[in-house]
């Protein structure tokens, strides 16, 4: 059977970067990263922090990604909506990615990792993951997700969990 492509979108949540003020670098590096794990990229796109992330993440259900990916908003700040936003759109959260990409990046030396606030889940058939707005938050992020991106968008489609030979 072969593997099904798995279709990606990057978005860049940054107030500065939307506004022109600063040029994108973790978006660019998220979708080479997401192209390395197999997938077919769109993006990135750019979109400033709030009601506008809604509007992409929803546009992006609409449209039938398998995964989108951002990268951005998940700080501490009082204009760091991205996680909130993000769950205005999930049907259902998986808690369980968000915590592993943080054990990742405090794993790789980054204590501050944990200040991420990161979502992460999925709406309609299409698996949404927050990652910080670093370049290295998001090659710390990408780490965990290349590894579970296939099984997880398998399982967000309907997909039976593989069972080792001899087991029932």
């Amino acid at each position: 059977m072969a593997a099904t492509v798995i279709k990606a979108l990057a978005i860049t949540v940054s107030n500065r970067a939307a506004a022109g003020i600063y040029q994108d670098r973790s978006g660019p590096v998220l979708a080479e990263l997401l192209r390395e794990a197999g997938c077919e990229v769109d993006g990135p796109v750019v979109v400033p922090d709030g009601d506008p992330v809604v509007e992409a993440l929803a546009e992006a259900v609409r449209a039938g990604y398998d995964v989108v990916v951002t990268t951005g908003g998940t700080g501490l700040t009082p204009q760091d909506l991205t996680p909130e936003m993000t769950r205005l759109v999930l049907d259902r959260e998986v808690p369980g990615i968000s915590e592993a990409i943080r054990a990742a990046g405090v794993a790789a030396g980054v204590p501050t990792a944990v200040l991420s606030r990161g979502a992460a889940g999925f709406a309609d058939r299409t698996l949404i993951v927050n990652l910080p707005g670093s370049t290295g938050g998001v090659r710390d992020g990408m780490g965990v997700l290349a590894g579970l991106l296939s099984h997880a968008v398998d399982q967000v489609h309907g997909g039976d969990h593989p069972r080792p030979p001899g087991m029932g």
